[in-house]
């Protein structure tokens, strides 16, 4: 069967859920709300200082660490766990980790700001968040990346929750969140035009991702087998810290010039941990 042709199935969130909350400051209740699966998704609106968006951007532009992605193009400082055996993944975290701190060690860093407040919210349930290990081994502490792909979408409709199936990966701990909530967290520093947020109103199965082939990518979705569904198209802007339910299928549309991002992904293991990975 082609893929555009296959009906979604899965599972599709009420009205009160499917939605965006925004803010001119950060909120770190609303993002737990997320985390705890209450909320799809919330932006912060211009919460990054233009200092610091300006000297992160230079500094990933600058690195001598910085790659050019194929398949789903990009420039990018950092480490995807996606599609890999977690060996593989955890040496290119380590071998790139001095680069990502070289760059969100800027002053007033967002990742830095925005972990330090959600730790601070999370003591207050008795957790915490850290990143993501494994034999003593860290997963990547940030993705930097700036989408360059043509076409309708700059990154491809897909979701996170099917690459955390991937049985090369046993016994990485983010696995265990999938008992949880997937919490995609992306920061603009760098923006030009277009590069909006869409996301559809479908967490796909088990029974989709086995007859679309993609059971541990969960990548790409077809445009047309999407069109039933409800989508919301958020603009991003600079200086934006938006965190949303990333096991909804959701893209990337078309840019013009720049859309640079720090990211990563994040989630409950147990009720005392989030861990973090990319």
């Amino acid at each position: 069967m082609q893929q555009s042709t296959t009906r979604l199935s899965g599972q599709q969130a009420d009205p009160e859920f499917f939605r965006f909350e925004e803010r001119g400051e950060l909120d770190y209740a609303l993002v737990l709300d997320v985390l705890h699966g209450r909320r799809l998704g919330v932006i912060f609106r211009d919460v990054i200082p233009p200092a610091a968006r300006k000297d992160l951007t230079e500094r990933f532009w600058a690195s001598p660490a910085r790659h050019h992605r194929e398949g789903e193009p990009s420039h990018y400082v950092g480490a995807y766990h996606w599609n890999k055996d977690v060996d593989t993944y955890l040496d290119e975290s380590a071998a790139v980790a001095e680069h990502v701190q070289q760059v969100i060690d800027a002053p007033d860093s967002p990742w830095h700001v925005f972990r330090q407040g959600v730790n601070e919210a999370l003591r207050e349930e008795g957790a915490s968040l850290r990143v993501a290990q494994m034999n003593g081994r860290s997963a990547c502490a940030a993705l930097i990346r700036a989408w360059d792909k043509e076409g309708d979408f700059s990154l491809d409709p897909h979701e996170d929750e099917a690459q955390c199936k991937d049985p090369r990966q046993h016994g990485f701990e983010v696995q265990r969140v999938l008992d949880h909530q997937i919490c995609a967290v992306n920061m603009c520093t760098e923006h030009t035009a277009g590069g909006r947020l869409v996301i559809w109103n479908i967490r796909p199965d088990d029974a989709t991702r086995r007859s679309l082939g993609i059971e541990q990518t969960g990548l790409p979705y077809q445009a047309e087998a999407l069109a039933d569904f409800e989508e919301l198209r958020l603009d991003i802007r600079e200086g934006d810290v938006y965190a949303f339910n990333g096991a909804f299928v959701h893209a990337v549309d078309a840019n013009a010039g720049n859309r640079t991002t720090v990211s990563f992904i994040m989630g409950f293991t147990d009720p005392r941990t989030v861990v973090s990975w990319t």
